[in-house]
């Protein structure tokens, strides 16, 4: 069961982590980072996130295909994605997989925490 403070975040790089981490335990709520999609596969975080901060462009699987691969599972929590190489593609795909918002890198922090606020009140 989700846990409505819990946000799950997938990124390859490990600053990106850590900032992104920090900023929502700065608004109130508890994250867990993982580098990989099979990382987070691996173990159940994504069963009880309230919300998902998944990277585009990972090794192995990609951002998408980790949503897939997670809606494969059950697991449905709003998904936001994080890109370095916004393009239309990415954004005709973060609009199939029914994302929140994509927001490409370098990216503010008040959309960030705004968008996470849509996902917690969307579930």
């Amino acid at each position: 069961m989700p846990d409505s403070s819990r946000i799950v975040v997938v990124d390859d790089d490990p600053g990106m982590n850590q900032a992104i981490r920090r900023l929502v335990e700065s608004a109130g709520f508890r994250a867990f980072t993982f580098s990989s999609a099979e990382a987070l596969l691996a173990g159940d975080a994504a069963s009880h996130a309230a919300c998902l901060i998944l990277d585009v462009h990972l090794p192995g699987l990609s951002g998408f295909d980790l949503r897939r691969r997670l809606q494969e599972r059950g697991v449905h929590a709003p998904v936001i994605f994080i890109t370095a190489y916004d393009d239309a593609d990415a954004r005709l795909q973060a609009r199939e997989a029914g994302a929140i918002a994509l927001f490409s890198k370098p990216f503010q922090r008040q959309p960030l925490l705004s968008a996470i606020a849509r996902a917690l009140e969307a579930q």
